[in-house]
C-alpha cells in the first residue's frame, strides 16, 4: 500500500459515494472496498443498513433514461435503432452481421412503445438471427415530434 492508495479509500471513505471500489493487485486479482451503514458483517449480509434515498432526503434514485423512456404522451415520435442485422453475402452464400442504422417516425403512447413498434416492424422483415439493442442502451435513441 503506497500514499496515493491511501489517500484515494481516504477520499472514499469521506465521500457520499456508497458503490464499492475496486483496486487491481495484479492481474485477476483485486482488493475491494464496500462502504456501509451496517453494525456489523451480519447485518451487512442480512441487508439491513440499506441506504435509500429518503433516508438522507434525496429523490428517488430512477436512471434519467427510464424516466424518459417511460413517460405517457401520445403522438408522433422518432426513433433511431442501431442494430446487427445479418445479411447474406452472395459471393461466398455465408451470412455475415452487419451494422445498421435504422429511422422511423410512428405514432406512440411512450419511448418504450415506440421501440416496441419499431422493433416489431423490424423482426417482421429482417433474419431472425439480426440482434436488437436494448431499449435503454445508447443504440437507441427517441425524440417526441408533437401531439397527433
Amino acid at each position: 500500500m503506497d500514499a496515493a492508495l491511501e489517500q484515494d479509500i481516504r477520499q472514499y471513505a469521506d465521500s457520499d459515494i456508497y458503490y464499492p471500489k475496486r483496486y487491481k493487485i495484479r492481474p485477476r486479482v483485486y482488493f475491494i472496498v464496500i462502504k456501509t451503514e451496517a453494525a456489523s458483517m451480519e447485518d451487512f449480509k442480512n441487508k439491513k443498513a440499506l441506504r435509500t434515498p429518503s433516508d438522507n432526503g434525496e429523490k428517488p434514485l430512477v436512471a434519467p433514461v427510464l424516466a424518459r423512456l417511460n413517460e405517457k404522451r401520445e403522438g408522433w415520435y422518432e426513433g433511431i435503432v442501431d442494430f446487427k442485422r445479418v445479411l447474406l453475402i452472395p459471393g461466398t452464400g455465408k451470412f455475415e452481421y452487419r451494422d445498421t442504422h435504422f429511422v422511423a417516425r410512428c405514432k406512440a403512447v411512450s419511448g418504450m412503445d415506440c421501440y416496441n413498434r419499431i422493433i416489431d416492424n423490424l423482426r417482421q422483415r429482417v433474419d431472425p438471427r439480426s440482434q436488437f439493442p436494448s431499449p435503454k442502451g445508447k443504440n437507441f435513441q427517441f425524440e417526441y415530434l408533437g401531439a397527433f
